[in-house]
């Protein structure tokens, strides 16, 4: 009973003592005295010096006191969630403020695990940290329908959510009201996942959460070719709803991708079904993405702050060192200030003349807030942090200076980073004429409870690694960032980094289709495997390995299906797979009997396979050798096929192939040094039926019986890819007459154009004598196929609507690389391609586009689209000064190429030409201009290939700035405003907006001598600052009027009707005295002598 009742007093007694310490502390408060040791004193700043030899208790204590009141104090206690805004009741919690907040306890929480005995406080902080990750992911699943639906089709109505209610986790925008699509906030949740798992935390609990985030995965790998709203939301930097492609996201796309590649989401209690797999070649392919895009952040933000913690702490996205100090240098170049980091250049976020009652802003509306973007401290954080990471005490001190005059403090001294500094709307004004002279003035948080958690967070982790009381090992145990002295040419299995520069050498395995094509083959000396030989291994085609995909990630009860229908890629093939017991070595896509013709051309073969050896051996960044299948099936060496096959078979031989190391062997010998992959996740229950995969068969041949190499033809004459019979001749005959002609013709190129003509007058279901007409023409591209008729495949082939395989990835290739696509014929209507598009949308426009005045040029610009995304991925130097890559031009440069070869013969025919005599007639046309060639030639293909000088586009700023009246040219007009105003110069969507008003010129070499005219008149603006033109500009006019003072310098007597034909001006040299230049010119400076001159100070000719 007495203890009973000594419990109340004693309780009385601690409440008493209490309140007595903080009424001590306020009253020393209120004297301006420092009690040093007391909890409850406020720190006039965090740095303030704690006293020496303070434990490491007290420090942490000191952190932590910060944690609980400014952070924890406002997670959800039902969902785990932060809100973004601290006060009021209508509390929403975006996923990518809440992972840094979780991230923030989990920080402090391994500082803790220092202490032995830590009262509780890890378990605490730790715990917070899995209650918002989990919080997460419950938001998530419940959108598992919008992952199935995203995956198979990606676009912004049917994305994960980005903001939830912290509360219920319930949504509270549609993705009509708010910009959802934010591929960062995903893989910045995966990457965060990786590494508090690997730390020893317990996130994922269940087969279903395994299954689902094997499934955001498949979300993420795609993030190479999805435009999304970036970490602002918003998109394009006009904020008018449009979405972009930007470096950010991929960024942390990629840094996600390589974190959770082979990680158990069970940590060390896991098995083999809890392990998550990453399509390499989808990686491989966001890296590429993003060394394309950078430094830029996306089309219309020349650089962005975002790019922070994508290249530094959290995601250290990049491998490249240089490009890491061009980006940085270029966001600190334009983005600092004194009181933290623009977002980006003209942002309007909370400025005082941005309208907070529109979610979009007005077309040139962003012009208003150059000059006057908010600035964040926060971005000093990251240097912070970036500065620890990298061992630079010199950027540490230098950014915690410029931080700690910004921070503010809570009444009970905790520090408070404002979420941005402003420019009020007095002095507004003063501040566009003094950039940098006003005061600035911070966003009100840390009044009334008001918090800017993403800042408290990050600010937290930075002071515990400044402060030693973490190390950057701890916080990035699966070591993100690797020192560029301890990088190595094969990395771990969590980062990409290294130098890309290899010796890698590539084990190469060569299967023979049969038995008796591996005696044939021995007999030159070439040591083959047959598929029976490789047994038990098996040996499948990449679509088989597709198909074991099928079954990764599937859930039933979240309605989620397995991996979607994606090719696997050069990469990917090249490992061992044990698939149900089995052994498995698979072949690359390119060996695959394709329905397209250019299969059928053993040149391309042989080219495909160096490309892909070539991409191999500067990719591959696993332990462990790549194993590349070479399968040689027997219709390979027929005929004129035989010798070019060989000559490749002896290389292979001889351990070189284009440059690339490889050695030969069987696979038995290869497989003991190849990356073995298990696919444990086709576990198949007694009850459950296994899945059938098909495995390369032998073909049952005699093995003595002779190989016909002889059964295909030599190149065929041109006479036989030509028809006997003429179109006009036969398009108006009745039905009846054409099927004669049609059962009694033996030329193929003329049994396909009456084909053609019943086609298209009675359908492909109308019955030939060869079944129906689908049919006959299907037959007629074989036999042409085997003879090499390839005008006449083109032409079936177009016919028959065939679409080349990869033909989507490749035009995403060019997109990535900063570019745009036209598709359509010459000098008719073209269909730009700004963004990736799927296959059946690309075919549409081929077929609608380019089918007008030649069938077989809808197959041949697919041909080039194939080769141009090749090229541009392996050297996208020969793409230099062409933004928009039209490809009926092209073919209309490779056209004129030829006829420029053939002189005063007939010019070869492009369409009676292999794929790889077209391929290498592209790579001629892309390489500089011969210096022997007549300048009509020059401006010929230049012109067709959009060709441009160094910094045009900057030039035609320039121009516009001394341009009040706009540009014109062939009825296209580039008005100066709102383009000045909505726009800065260095930003891409100007160079496609000047692109655009080009797009209307119809001959190659006049947009030729318009882009010649354009830098002059840049040089002499440049060279006389007091002109400007008063009037709109009309380029026609003034090409005009130069080819007249070209025409009276070299006046001969001459029909009237000749004197339009500019083709002696077109083939002029441009410099010298009577060069173009000189023309252009003249007549610039007459117009410009129209207007009137504007004052100049430094005018010399003023005499007072």
């Amino acid at each position: 009973m007495a203890a009973a009742a000594a419990a109340p007093a004693a309780a009385h007694m601690a409440d008493v003592s209490w309140k007595m310490l903080e009424l001590r502390a306020r009253s020393k408060r209120s004297e301006g005295h420092r009690l040093s040791g007391s909890i409850y004193e406020p720190l006039k700043s965090i740095n303030l010096p704690k006293p020496e030899g303070g434990s490491l208790w007290d420090k942490l204590d000191h952190y932590y006191r910060i944690v609980k009141s400014t952070l924890l104090l406002h997670q959800s206690p039902t969902t785990g969630l932060f809100p973004t805004k601290t006060y009021g009741d209508n509390r929403k919690a975006k996923v990518h403020d809440s992972l840094y907040c979780a991230a923030c306890a989990w920080a402090l929480a391994l500082a803790y695990r220092r202490i032995d005995d830590d009262k509780g406080r890890t378990h605490e902080l730790e715990h917070s940290a899995i209650k918002c990750m989990r919080g997460i992911l419950y938001c998530y699943m419940r959108q598992a329908d919008k992952v199935q639906r995203f995956k198979q089709d990606p676009k912004p109505s049917e994305c994960l959510h980005s903001v939830f209610s912290a509360h219920t986790g319930d949504e509270v925008f549609s993705h009509k009201e708010y910009g959802h699509l934010q591929i960062n906030a995903v893989s910045l949740f995966l990457l965060y996942l990786v590494e508090m798992i690997s730390s020893g935390l317990q996130i994922i609990y269940n087969t279903d959460e395994v299954s689902f985030i094997q499934n955001l995965v498949f979300c993420v790998e795609r993030a190479y070719r999805v435009p999304d709203f970036g970490v602002w939301e918003r998109g394009s930097k006009y904020n008018n709803g449009s979405p972009e492609l930007h470096s950010s996201s991929v960024g942390l796309a990629k840094a996600a991708l390589e974190a959770i590649n082979g990680f158990n989401l069970f940590g060390n209690q896991g098995c083999s079904w809890s392990v998550i797999f990453v399509d390499f070649d989808a990686h491989n392919r966001n890296r590429q993405t993003l060394c394309s895009l950078l430094p830029r952040e996306s089309r219309s933000h020349n650089t962005d702050a975002a790019l922070l913690p994508c290249l530094s702490y959290p995601a250290f996205a990049l491998d490249d060192e240089a490009l890491f100090s061009q980006t940085l240098d270029k966001i600190i170049r334009k983005l600092k200030g004194k009181y933290g980091f623009k977002r980006f250049l003209r942002d309007g976020y909370r400025t005082a003349l941005e309208d907070k009652t529109r979610r979009y802003y007005k077309p040139a509306e962003i012009k208003l807030f150059d000059g006057i973007e908010c600035e964040f401290p926060l971005f000093f954080i990251f240097m912070i942090i970036d500065g620890v990471f990298r061992g630079n005490p010199a950027q540490v001190k230098e950014y915690q200076d410029l931080l700690d005059p910004l921070l503010q403090h809570t009444s009970e001294g905790c520090p408070v980073v404002p979420k941005y500094y402003y420019v009020p709307a007095d002095f507004v004004e003063l501040e566009k004429k003094n950039p940098g002279s006003q005061k600035r003035f911070a966003s009100n948080s840390g009044h009334d409870g008001r918090f800017f958690l993403w800042g408290q967070a990050v600010y937290i982790i930075a002071k515990l690694l400044a402060d030693k009381l973490v190390s950057p090992k701890d916080i990035d145990p699966i070591g993100r960032y690797i020192p560029p002295q301890d990088q190595r040419n094969v990395s771990m299995r969590f980062s990409n980094q290294g130098p890309l520069e290899n010796d890698l050498v590539v084990h190469v395995a060569l299967i023979a289709e049969s038995q008796r094509l591996q005696v044939f083959l021995n007999t030159y000396g070439i040591q083959t495997q047959t598929p029976q030989q490789v047994e038990p291994i098996q040996i499948w085609a990449q679509k088989e390995l597709v198909k074991a995909y099928f079954h990764l990630g599937v859930n039933d009860k979240l309605g989620l299906s397995g991996r979607p229908d994606r090719p696997i890629g050069c990469l990917g093939t090249s490992k061992i797979y044990r698939i149900l017991g089995k052994t498995v070595v698979c072949y690359s896509i390119i060996f695959d009997l394709s329905d397209f013709y250019m299969s059928q051309d053993v040149m391309m073969l042989i080219d495909d396979i160096k490309n892909a050896l070539q991409f191999i051996k500067q990719y591959w960044k696993m332990h462990g050798r790549p194993l590349f299948v070479v399968l040689i099936r027997e219709d390979n060496i027929r005929g004129s096929r035989f010798n070019p096959i060989l000559d490749m078979l002896a290389a292979f031989r001889k351990g070189i192939v284009g440059g690339v190391k490889v050695h030969v062997d069987r696979v038995q010998t290869l497989i003991s040094g190849a990356v073995v992959e298990q696919l444990d996740f086709l576990r198949i229950t007694e009850t459950e039926e296994a899945p059938v995969f098909k495995s390369l068969e032998e073909l049952d041949l005699p093995k003595h019986s002779k190989v016909k190499r002889q059964s295909s033809t030599p190149n065929a004459s041109e006479l036989e890819q030509q028809p006997d019979v003429n179109i006009n001749d036969w398009k108006n005959k009745s039905t009846y007459e054409i099927l004669q002609k049609l059962n009694d013709c033996n030329c193929l190129a003329s049994q396909a154009l009456l084909a053609s003509i019943l086609l298209k007058r009675e359908g492909p279901n109308f019955i030939t004598k060869e079944g129906t007409v689908a049919e006959h023409i299907e037959r007629i591209y074989r036999r042409a196929g085997s003879k090499k008729l390839w005008s006449v495949v083109r032409f079936a082939a177009s016919l028959l609507g065939k679409l080349v395989d990869s033909l989507a990835p490749s035009i995403t290739n060019v997109l990535v690389q900063g570019k745009q696509v036209t598709l359509g014929a010459f000098g008719q209507e073209e269909e730009v391609i700004s963004n990736p598009l799927s296959p059946g949308v690309i075919k549409k426009i081929i077929y609608e586009k380019c089918h007008l005045q030649d069938e077989r040029e809808a197959v041949v610009q697919q041909e080039l689209v194939i080769h141009i995304g090749w090229i541009i991925s392996n050297s996208p130097e020969l793409f230099s000064g062409m933004l928009k890559i039209r490809i009926g031009w092209i073919i209309h440069a490779m056209k004129y190429e030829l006829k420029i070869r053939a002189g005063d013969m007939p010019a070869k025919d492009l369409y009676q030409m292999s794929p790889s005599e077209v391929k290498q007639l592209l790579l001629d046309i892309l390489q500089p201009q011969q210096q022997g060639r007549g300048w009509l030639n020059r401006r010929q293909i230049d012109g067709s290939l959009n060709r441009t000088p160094a910094g045009f586009y900057d030039r035609v700023w320039q121009i516009l700035e001394r341009t009040p009246n706009g540009l014109i040219v062939a009825g296209k007009f580039l008005p100066q405003q709102p383009t000045l105003s909505d726009m800065t110069m260095y930003e891409m969507n100007f160079s496609l907006l000047v692109e655009d008003m080009l797009q209307n010129i119809d001959q190659p070499e006049y947009r030729q001598i318009i882009v010649e005219l354009l830098m002059v008149i840049s040089v002499i603006l440049e060279r006389n600052p007091e002109l400007e033109f008063q009037d709109k500009v009309d380029l026609d006019r003034v090409v005009q009027e130069a080819f007249h003072d070209f025409q009276k310098d070299h006046s001969r007597p001459k029909g009237a009707e000749e004197q339009d034909d500019m083709t002696a001006f077109y083939n002029t040299h441009p410099t010298g005295k009577k060069g173009t230049c000189s023309y252009l010119s003249k007549a610039v400076i007459t117009l410009l002598l129209e207007g009137e001159m504007k004052p100049s100070n430094d005018d010399p000719c003023t005499i007072s």
